[in-house]
Parts: structure tokens; C-alpha cells; sequence
């Protein structure tokens, strides 16, 4: 068995540097698509787990539900309180473990996650935490990057460099049908997926690599931990997978990166 320990102090450590918020506010469209999908009504208690800075909580508080936002890297709860806080927005900043949330059962009507319990290490345990703290007949909508898209080939670039961990569940696996139907099935009414696409939009491939290597925590952390004819080589490989996925031609960069929108209706005890 992977020291889920470890991992998740390496983890912890990893999301903190660089400045993720930099990168995370581009991706503000997919919390308010998961906010409509989940359906998400005035008044209702929502949690999003490994917040981040704070997309999908702000999704939520526009919609007059009553949000509390997680995270386990303070900076980054720092980052979406000052933008709720620039709105005017209501919200509960808490510092939580996605595996382990200090919410008694049923403290909620919605639990929400872009981009963020995928790399929580131990999968089992954290869907069995977001149904835990989610009541009966309650929803749970998730936002996951797939393997086959491109944030899937992005992770599989940098592992080619440096490895992850030997034992660990990938995180892309949140990004397939199948096995968010083996977290959750058993306790799902029923669930819904959507296939979406965001397009990271930049001025170059140079520029979206630059970008990445000194905000985005995973490739922050992979160039460091390199030697410099490392570094060389995983700058090339990753400037050649921009340049592959680029759809904007030479004047700028966009490039589609398919996610996977899940949305699960937590089954209710039956009346006996």
C-alpha cells in the first residue's frame, strides 16, 4: 500500500508553490457550468472540496446558496476569500482535508469539486467523505480532467520525467465513467455524466509553458525537482505537446482540454 501520508504532504507542498490562482481563475467557466448543472438553488448548503481559489464556491454564492469553500493550502482559501470578498459574496473559508472533512453527516445539500478531489490519493475514501457529508436525495457534481484529453497528456508527459509515486490510483481515473460509477454507484440514485471542453487560451506555446512551469503547482514541482539536461528535455517535450494541441495556428494558442462533468444524485433510504 502507497503511503497515503507522505503522498499527501508532498501533495500539500506541491499545490502551494508556484500560484495556482494565476492559472485557476482562466478556468472560472467551468464552475458556473457545474453550478447550473448540480442545479443549484438560493438557499441550499453547499461545500466545494479542494476549492482551489475558489471557482466553483463563487459559482454557488452568485446563486444565493449558502457556500462553505475547502481547501488544505491556506494560501489558496486566501485567494478565493478576497475574491468573494471583491463581490460581496457570503462564504464560509474553512481548511479541510477532502479525506478527512470536519462536517458532521448530511451537513449539506450539494457538494462540489472542479479539478480538486481527483488528486486527493486515496479515491475510496474521499467519495465516501463527499457522500458522508452530503444528505439523502442530495447531489454531488464533479469537474475531472480525462486521460485521453489534454491536461491527461500533459500529466503523462512530466511523469515520463518524473514518476509519480509506485501504488497510486492516477487521478485521471476521476475522469472516466467507470470509475465514478465504482466510487459512488452504490449510493447513487442515479448519475449524469457530460463530456466538456475548456480551452486554455494563451499568446504562444512559450508563453502557456512559462506560465505553467512558475504558477501550476505539478509542473512548478517537476522542473525543480530536475537536473538542468532534465529540465532541457522536459521543456522540449512539453513545448512539443502545445505545440500539437495548439488549434489558434501560429498567431496565439488555444487548445481544447476535455473534462468529464459527473453529476450524482445520493440515493435516499427507502421507507419501510
Amino acid at each position: 500500500m502507497p503511503d497515503f501520508a507522505a503522498i499527501k504532504q508532498r501533495q500539500q507542498a506541491t499545490w502551494a508553490s508556484g500560484d495556482f490562482a494565476v492559472i485557476g481563475v482562466t478556468l472560472q467557466i467551468v464552475g458556473e457550468n457545474l453550478a447550473e448543472s448540480a442545479d443549484i438553488h438560493a438557499g441550499e448548503r453547499v461545500i466545494d472540496i479542494a476549492a482551489g481559489n475558489g471557482n466553483a464556491t463563487l459559482a454557488a454564492a452568485r446563486r444565493f446558496a449558502r457556500v462553505v469553500s475547502t481547501d488544505y493550502v491556506p494560501a489558496l482559501l486566501e485567494k478565493g476569500r478576497q475574491r468573494a470578498a471583491a463581490e460581496g459574496l457570503a462564504v464560509e473559508f474553512r481548511e479541510a482535508d477532502a479525506e478527512a472533512l470536519p462536517f458532521a453527516d448530511a451537513s449539506f445539500d450539494v457538494a462540489l469539486s472542479t479539478f480538486g478531489v481527483m488528486f486527493a490519493p486515496d479515491h475510496a475514501r474521499t467519495a465516501g467523505e463527499m457522500l458522508r457529508v452530503v444528505r439523502e436525495g442530495g447531489r454531488i457534481a464533479l469537474a475531472n480532467w480525462t486521460p485521453t484529453g489534454f491536461l491527461g497528456q500533459l500529466f503523462k508527459t512530466i511523469g515520463k520525467h518524473v514518476p509519480p509515486p509506485p501504488g497510486l490510483q492516477s487521478p485521471l481515473l476521476w475522469g472516466t465513467e467507470e470509475h465514478v460509477r465504482e466510487l459512488f454507484g452504490a449510493q447513487a440514485a442515479d448519475i449524469r455524466f457530460e463530456r466538456r471542453m475548456f480551452n486554455f487560451r494563451f499568446e504562444s506555446p512559450a508563453h502557456m509553458l512559462q506560465i505553467f512551469r512558475d504558477f501550476y503547482g505539478p509542473t512548478y514541482m517537476a522542473f525543480r525537482n530536475l537536473d538542468a539536461p532534465g529540465r532541457e528535455a522536459l521543456e522540449r517535450d512539453v513545448l512539443a505537446l502545445l505545440e500539437r494541441s495548439n488549434t489558434a495556428g501560429p498567431s496565439a494558442l488555444v487548445i481544447p482540454a476535455e473534462y468529464l462533468e459527473a453529476v450524482v444524485s445520493k440515493r435516499s433510504t427507502p421507507l419501510h
